[in-house]
């Protein structure tokens, strides 16, 4: 294949030519940090090289609780996207299949999704103290307003001809939402899904900032307590890798499960 046709404006390139351009990228970040640190470009307390960071977490795995630290972020991570998205699709559903449930639920969503995730702690330690619960609500909180109102686009946008035609054919309201407007919206309800989870992921650090003993974000913020940076970034490496896999593993679902979308979730 010539560059050009790799140049098409939103063509799709050979699957083998998409991953490594992915590889190719990582390699040129590794690059860059084994440049500026084994070059001594930049000190070790700012940035640690390659090999002090890959010691660093062979120690945590080893000798410190890393696989534990783990278990428990997956846990509050997976406990506050699935809380979120088992409330937030219906309601993105209804609103956007319905003004009524728009006009409702709109105001108060929009209003609270500007507000910071972070600003609800000492509230939610108020009123449910430090332990996972109040770690699951803030992933909760900065996940499911967003959520609601990503889904009732997507709702939104699935195109009248459709539900029209299913009333030609002798649909009622009920069959046309269950069998047209929710199939329409499946794919685009998994890209939200998909990106909600990323911001899930972005929200750990802030939901274990506060009274946790356990966590990725715990574990991060240990470390920056006694200037151990390299501790700092095998956590933020780690965060990258679980988010990249939950990542792939929903590009892998929404492929599987829409196969006449191919390219549509790259």
């Amino acid at each position: 294949m010539r560059l050009e046709q790799y140049l098409v404006l939103k063509g799709n390139i050979p699957t083998r030519a998409y991953i490594c351009l992915g590889c190719l990228s990582f390699t040129v970040l590794l690059a860059v940090w084994c440049v500026l640190t084994y070059g001594g470009l930049i000190p070790s307390l700012f940035l640690p090289s390659p090999s002090e960071v890959a010691v660093q977490f062979y120690r945590m795995l080893t000798e410190l609780n890393l696989v534990g630290d783990i278990l428990a972020s997956i846990y509050r991570v997976s406990a506050g996207f699935l809380l979120a998205s088992l409330i937030g699709v219906p309601l993105g559903l209804l609103m956007g299949s319905f003004k009524l449930a728009e006009g409702l639920i709109e105001p108060v969503v929009g209003f609270v999704r500007y507000m910071p995730a972070s600003a609800f702690i000492p509230l939610l330690i108020l009123w449910i103290g430090i332990g996972d619960l109040q770690k699951i609500a803030v992933i909760f909180i900065g996940t499911f307003f967003q959520q609601v109102l990503m889904v009732r686009d997507v709702a939104k946008n699935v195109s009248h001809d459709l539900i029209d035609t299913s009333y030609t054919l002798g649909a009622n309201q009920r069959a046309a939402f269950l069998k047209v407007v929710l199939p329409a919206a499946l794919p685009g309800i998994m890209d939200t899904l998909r990106i909600t989870l990323g911001w899930a992921w972005t929200y750990l650090i802030v939901a274990e900032l506060v009274g946790a003993s356990s966590g990725l974000g715990y574990m991060i913020m240990e470390a920056q307590r006694f200037l151990r940076t390299a501790g700092i970034i095998v956590g933020i490496l780690v965060i990258g890798l679980l988010g990249l896999l939950t990542d792939t593993l929903f590009k892998a679902l929404y492929h599987r499960m829409f196969p006449w979308l191919e390219g549509r979730a790259q």
